[in-house]
């Protein structure tokens, strides 16, 4: 399938890197009015101590009013199992639309049953205002966007183009970062090669930007590249690495991963969109830790 993808249109994107969760987050800006869309939001969270903080997605919101801009989209481009997403918290102060991968419902079908979050928990996305299927078309002010389903890392993965820009969330890294992990319930190694060849036939001069970075080698952060060198230099897929050589190495690099340290929250949260554990009598929110049989 190919997908539009728009290269005289120019967004401006001012990027937001979260040290805590090496994440980065996005505001969009439509080049041809004050409408925008934020990219996957931080919310801030001592784990330990169990408090919650908003200093991230402040700076994003006091960045949108600074500049005068509309909110029209929150845009996940995946189920996070690293950090907290803060889009309900931007969107009360800020309004728009939350769009996810409509691929949510089966994440929420895997991790609902892993929680034992019961039939209150409505495992359809409707916690979301939008579910993107693969090619859907949508605007940020006068821009033109496409939602590219691109799973692999995790069932409900989307890419999305707006203008000459693409958000791959965790499809990608910058190229001497390569690829992230396929080994989450619902990921697949194969899968995920498949989904960045959708991105690499994008044309060579898309920007892509990055939802993690976390410095290689000790260089400085970065978040931005482009199709074309991708293709050429990404150490996992350029040069044409064919898809089995890939699944080998990613299978056996995943085996010897740990697993994120803010998962356990990160996945009761987001698969929510971002809804916090209702408060139980006493006042406090509390989350689950599953432990199997001893």
């Amino acid at each position: 399938m190919a997908y539009p993808v728009h290269l005289d249109v120019k967004p401006k994107v001012k990027g937001f890197f979260d040290p805590a969760t090496n994440t980065i987050s996005y505001v969009v800006k439509d080049p041809a009015s004050d409408a925008c869309a934020i990219v996957d939001s931080v919310m801030d969270i001592d784990y330990a101590a169990g408090r919650i903080s908003y200093t991230h997605a402040d700076e994003i919101i006091a960045y949108v009013r600074s500049e005068g801009l509309k909110v029209e989209w929150l845009i996940e481009t995946h189920v996070h199992a690293d950090h907290l997403s803060a889009a309900p918290y931007i969107q009360e102060k800020l309004g728009g639309k939350l769009g996810i991968g409509r691929n949510i419902t089966v994440v929420q079908d895997t991790f609902g049953k892993i929680f034992n979050e019961g039939t209150k928990f409505q495992r359809d996305g409707s916690q979301f205002d939008r579910l993107f299927d693969d090619g859907d078309i949508y605007s940020v002010g006068e821009m033109a966007c496409v939602a590219i389903h691109t799973p692999g890392h995790t069932p409900a993965c989307m890419t999305h183009v707006m203008g000459d820009a693409a958000f791959v969330g965790d499809t990608l890294f910058m190229p001497d970062g390569g690829s992230a992990r396929a080994d989450f319930p619902g990921g697949d190694a194969g899968t995920l090669y498949d989904s960045i060849q959708k991105v690499l036939a994008l044309p060579d001069e898309t920007r892509l930007f990055m939802c993690h970075d976390y410095a290689p080698n000790g260089r400085e952060i970065r978040w931005e590249t482009t199709v074309g060198e991708e293709r050429k230099h990404n150490i996992h897929v350029g040069g044409g690495k064919a898809k089995e050589e890939f699944v080998k190495y990613r299978t056996e690099r995943d085996a010897t991963l740990g697993m994120p340290k803010l998962i356990i929250p990160s996945l009761q949260v987001n698969m929510k969109a971002g809804a916090l554990p209702e408060p139980e009598d006493n006042g406090m929110r509390y989350l689950k830790v599953p432990i199997g049989a001893l």
